[in-house]
C-alpha cells in the first residue's frame, strides 16, 4: 500500500483520490479551529503560498476528537480559516483520525510514522503532562494526540516525516524545502 491508495473527501463531499498528487509533496494535518495550535494555519498558509506553485499540496483534514475544539460544520470550518487566516488551500471534510471511525489514510500514516515524542520545549513539556492523564501509554503507541500532528509525504508517496504539533514549524518548512 502506499498513499496514493487512499481518498479523502472534500468539504463539499467530494471523493478527492490521493493519486492525482503524485509527484507532489504533500503535507497532511489534522487541524482545529479551537485549539492552541490553531495560529500554526498561518505558518501552514505561508508555506502553502511559498512552494505550491513548486509542487506543495496542503490536505487538511478538521478533526473534533481533541478536547471538542473543532465545533461546527464543514462549511463554518471553511469560512474561519479563510476569513481568520486566509487559507487558499482546501479543507477537506472533518473526519476522524483515531478509533474505529478513523479515515483508513490515517491508519496508514500512523502505520508508516509513528509517535517519536514532543521534544523538550516547555509547550513539549506541557502537552506530556496533559497526555499522560488522558493515555498513560502515549508514549508507546502511534495515535495521533493531538490537533496539527502533521505527516510530509515525498513525491514518491513515502511517509517521510511525522511532526507533532509541538515541532518547529520552521524545521518543517526547511524539510518542505529539501523535499520541493
Amino acid at each position: 500500500m502506499s498513499v496514493y491508495d487512499y481518498s479523502v473527501t472534500s468539504a463539499k463531499g467530494e471523493e478527492i483520490s490521493l493519486e492525482q498528487f503524485k509527484g507532489k509533496v504533500m503535507l497532511i494535518v489534522n487541524t482545529a479551529t479551537g485549539c492552541g495550535f490553531t495560529p500554526q494555519y498561518k505558518d501552514i498558509e505561508a508555506m502553502y503560498e511559498k512552494y505550491h506553485d513548486q509542487g506543495l499540496e496542503i490536505i487538511d483534514i478538521p478533526c473534533n476528537q481533541f478536547a471538542g475544539q473543532t465545533p461546527g460544520t464543514d462549511e463554518e470550518i471553511h469560512e474561519f480559516c479563510t476569513l481568520k487566516y486566509n487559507t487558499q488551500f482546501p479543507q477537506m471534510k472533518k473526519s476522524e483520525v483515531n478509533g474505529e471511525n478513523a479515515l483508513p489514510l490515517y491508519k496508514f500514516l500512523k502505520s508508516e510514522k509513528g509517535f517519536e515524542g514532543f521534544g523538550k520545549s516547555p509547550q513539549a513539556l506541557a502537552m506530556s503532562v496533559m497526555l499522560k492523564k488522558i493515555d498513560k501509554d502515549y508514549k508507546n503507541n502511534p495515535e495521533i494526540k493531538w490537533n496539527f500532528t502533521k505527516f510530509l509525504v515525498d513525491r514518491e508517496g513515502k511517509v517521510v516525516a511525522r511532526f507533532e504539533p509541538t515541532a518547529s514549524m520552521k524545521e518543517i518548512d526547511k524539510q518542505i524545502g529539501e523535499l520541493i
